[in-house]
């Protein structure tokens, strides 16, 4: 099973949801963004992301435009089920974008990252961090393009914290004039082929028909989103 659920910004209390007592060992949780807990390095920091990781289910989360990427690229990288990914601690871990993984027998596109303009500002990190994970370069979208052609541009689930650029026009949402990642969501709106896309950043819960979600604290199963 995949459970679904949007922003966290550091909001421990969504994890002692009462939806999440039905995971059990192999399934999963992903965060659409802004997961918020890997901010200041602190030992009561560590002392959570520990605890969370004792979990008997794994939780998975992208980037949002709300983290410490300067802290969040501390931790290492493994390949994990098919894609890479920074091992936080136990269960938890962060895919990386661009990377398509397969969790719990679907295969499930992973890009994070994108503007934090009109949705708080960034996080405290440095300038060069927040850039980068807002403003991905042409090689790194160009290798996000070959994974997706290594699966024949078909995938079940694709998780993101920015929608596609029309997606969130389509919601009344303010869109960056430099908002690389929507744009580039864009283009992969129309040349993959999936079952349901996943964002959140917009801090709303609403279907977008036929095959948007948009998440904020709402927690869903990936395969009948109740």
């Amino acid at each position: 099973m995949i459970l679904i659920t949007g922003d966290v910004h550091g909001d421990i209390g969504r994890f002692s949801d009462r939806r999440l007592r039905r995971l059990k060992n192999g399934d999963f949780l992903i965060v659409c963004g802004d997961l918020g807990l890997i901010w200041d390095g602190s030992e009561r920091e560590k002392k959570v992301l520990k605890k969370l990781g004792k979990r008997r289910y794994g939780i998975l989360f992208v980037e949002g435009a709300h983290e410490n990427f300067d802290e969040l690229e501390k931790y290492g990288t493994e390949e994990w089920h098919g894609g890479l990914t920074r091992p936080i601690s136990g269960n938890l871990r962060h895919l990386i974008r661009g990377h398509v993984f397969d969790i719990d027998g679907k295969k499930v596109f992973a890009f994070g990252g994108g503007s934090g303009e009109y949705n708080g500002g960034r996080a405290p990190c440095s300038e060069e961090a927040a850039v980068r994970y807002e403003l991905p370069d042409e090689a790194e979208l160009a290798a996000s393009d070959e994974r997706l052609a290594k699966v024949g541009n078909e995938v079940d689930y694709i998780v993101t914290y920015e929608p596609p650029v029309t997606i969130a026009e389509f919601l009344d949402q303010k869109v960056s004039a430099t908002d690389t990642v929507g744009v580039y969501l864009d283009r992969k709106r129309g040349g993959v082929k999936y079952g349901m896309w996943f964002f959140g950043k917009h801090h709303i819960n609403k279907p977008v028909p036929p095959k948007f979600t948009a998440l904020f604290d709402n927690i869903i199963d990936a395969q009948t989103l109740k």
